[in-house]
């Protein structure tokens, strides 16, 4: 089953803008950050995979996923691959995945380094709260019906 995308101006989708970027490291971040990518899609499959903030220091943009609102982005730094969650420091995080982005009042990351494991099921269980409290949020910001008295 294939993934939602959002398309761009250039043609190209998100999908192959990300899958363009993995192939292009060319090393252990392009693998990290497609294998996040596996177990995002696998947490979620409804969430919709975009591509945002391109520019010329960084024409294949950062890679982000989106359900109900941003979930998380993915990005990579010379010595690591960042996922930072939009709403982090709201969620749940009883195995203490996040390990970066506390200087900050709403968000969180995980950085994660040459060589690391992957706790998938703390992984799977962050997405799953990203969704939760985007949807949550998104119901905040309905209008509600009138009441007829």
């Amino acid at each position: 089953m294939k993934k939602e995308t959002a398309a761009h101006p250039t043609g190209e989708s998100a999908a192959e803008l990300i899958e363009r970027k993995i192939k292009k490291l060319g090393d252990w971040r392009g693998e990290m950050l497609g294998r996040l990518r596996a177990i995002i899609h696998a947490a979620d499959p409804g969430l919709v995979e975009t591509v945002k903030w391109r520019k010329p220091s960084n024409p294949l943009g950062v890679t982000v996923w989106e359900h109900g609102g941003i979930l998380c982005t993915g990005e990579t730094y010379k010595d690591y691959v960042k996922l930072t969650f939009a709403r982090g420091a709201s969620l749940p995080d009883p195995t203490n995945l996040f390990n970066a982005g506390f200087g900050g009042g709403t968000r969180r990351a995980v950085d994660f380094h040459e060589g690391d494991k992957v706790n998938e099921k703390a992984l799977k269980a962050l997405i799953h709260a990203a969704v939760a409290a985007n949807l949550e949020k998104g119901a905040d910001r309905k209008p509600k019906k009138a009441v007829k008295k």
